[in-house]
């Protein structure tokens, strides 16, 4: 069975991504032609992408699994530890599906949390409705705000809208069928039916009436037609303004209007060729650049290294080159994202068939830097500086770029300048950078003391990492750099 961190993202490539229903690859559109990135071959990235609250802009993501987060296994679970994430510094809390689960043709004991029976149901072994709005009420107060994750290509084959056979996708005998061939334990909805486009709307509202949740993560929401969503989101606009819609594709129309984020799954496919298979970390750099060609202006892409899809990062990359992927994806632009158990370096099981079963979250594992630290001070470092939460990332040559990414983050007071060797060997370098005697180290909790000299020269271990400030004096303006690519690298 292929995992998506085995598989070498082509440039092109959409999508590709493991279905939480059977654990095989799909790839949802294997190959982009020219023309087909929109309508009569649109060039989408000159187009801008909507607008996004700043409270998504500026945030960072939590994802909980409810079932394996506590031993309990339960909503209270989550709200008994929500001190802990607001010392952490994530701001966005995204439950995956709290719906009851289907029986029919269920897959390992407990079942996938995406083959939903009941919309508006709570499952029993998670709680009540009222378990539920205590906490979202109780995060906001911990001044989190809370996604659900919205499963409306399919559903359970026992779902209570099986009483409308028309709602769903049949086939020429008019037998209800999945919405691909391997994902057994579901059926895929049929959004021709004005009907059922018209339920899922005000099933949305009522969420967001009733439970007060502030967005939406979407599954699969390539598999949905954007017409769709662009229909929903402005009917849940209209209750709440400043309403988040995530969406899991990677597919440059769904951020015109629609979508708020999506996943940076590129990147990440890239971090797996980098990471597993020793393909130079330039690479990197290439797939940040094609996704500039080829999104909307100033599209906001949800960086991922780890989650409920995918085996653990630290049992893919090992615990140094997963903690230097992770200062990748939370010092370049976008959002990140750390999955329940990332903060202590949890190991267990993940992805399918894990997800059909309960493996708790291990929160005390041997032999684990102080990753909690670690991320706490990443975390207040994109919040205290802006040059973190901008658009604008300014890629520095270097004297070893098969091994070492470089690049800056700057805004009118303070410039970044973040190194990661990507390789697992030490290694000798030189940023080629102006004023690099100006930036010194900064300092994170848990991290060994950088050398306060020689920069731009640098000297790191394998998977080692750096980052490093320089404040701006009054009058003089950063080279920032912008967006657009190609030619955004300092000489």
């Amino acid at each position: 069975m292929t995992s998506l961190g085995a598989v070498a993202m082509d440039s092109r490539a959409v999508v590709a991504r493991v279905s939480r229903a059977t654990g095989v690859m799909f790839f949802l559109a294997a190959m982009l032609l020219p023309g087909q990135l929109a309508a009569e071959g649109e060039d989408l990235s000159q187009i801008p992408a909507r607008t996004p609250p700043a409270w998504l802009r500026d945030g960072v993501i939590y994802e909980v699994f409810p079932r394996d987060f506590s031993a309990a296994g339960n909503l209270d679970g989550v709200t008994a530890r929500l001190d802990e994430l607001e010392d952490l510094g994530v701001t966005i809390l995204w439950t995956m599906p709290i719906h009851p689960i289907g029986e029919k043709l269920r897959k390992g004991e407990f079942g996938s949390p995406y083959s939903v029976k009941d919309y508006y149901a709570v499952d029993p072994h998670y709680g009540t409705l009222d378990n539920f709005k205590r906490l979202v009420v109780e995060a906001h107060k911990h001044n989190l705000k809370v996604i659900m994750d919205l499963v409306i290509n399919h559903t359970a084959w026992d779902s209570v809208l099986m009483q409308h056979p028309e709602y769903y996708k049949q086939n020429a005998e008019g037998k209800v069928i999945p919405p691909v061939r391997e994902w057994t334990d579901v059926a895929g909805l049929n959004y021709g039916n004005p009907e059922l486009r018209e339920y899922i709307i005000t099933m949305m509202k009522y969420w967001v009436q009733t439970g007060d949740v502030d967005g939406f993560r979407c599954d699969v929401a390539s598999m949905v037609p954007t017409d769709f969503w662009e229909a929903a989101r402005a009917q849940i606009e209209s209750v709440k303004p400043d309403i988040m819609l995530l969406a899991e594709a990677s597919k440059p129309d769904l951020l015109v209007k629609a979508f708020d984020v999506d996943y940076s799954w590129p990147l990440m496919g890239t971090l797996n060729d980098v990471l597993i298979k020793g393909a130079p970390a330039s690479n990197l750099r290439a797939s940040w650049e094609d996704s500039q060609r080829r999104f909307p202006r100033d599209a906001l892409h949800m960086r991922v290294t780890d989650d409920h899809d995918e085996p653990r990062a630290v049992a893919r990359y090992g615990l140094r080159g997963a903690l230097a992927a992770s200062a990748l994806t939370f010092t370049l632009d976008g959002v990140p994202l750390l999955y329940n158990g990332m903060e202590v370096g949890d190991a267990t099981e993940s992805g399918d068939p894990a997800l059909f079963d309960k493996l708790s979250v291990f929160w005390s594992p041997k032999d684990r830097p102080p990753l909690r630290a670690i991320y706490r001070d990443l975390i207040r470092l994109r919040k205290q500086y802006a040059p973190f939460r901008n658009a604008r990332v300014l890629w520095l040559h270097n004297s070893n770029e098969g091994s070492l990414v470089t690049f800056k983050r700057a805004d009118e007071t303070n410039e970044f300048v973040v190194v990661i060797n990507f390789s697992n060997r030490p290694l000798n370098g030189q940023v080629e950078v102006e004023k690099g005697e100006d930036f010194k180290p900064v300092r994170i909790a848990g991290m060994p003391q950088v050398p306060n000299r020689d920069f731009p020269s640098v000297h790191l271990g394998g998977f080692d990492w750096r980052i490093y400030q320089r404040r701006l004096p009054p009058g003089e303006h950063a080279a920032t750099g912008t967006s657009p690519v190609p030619n955004v690298s300092q000489h």
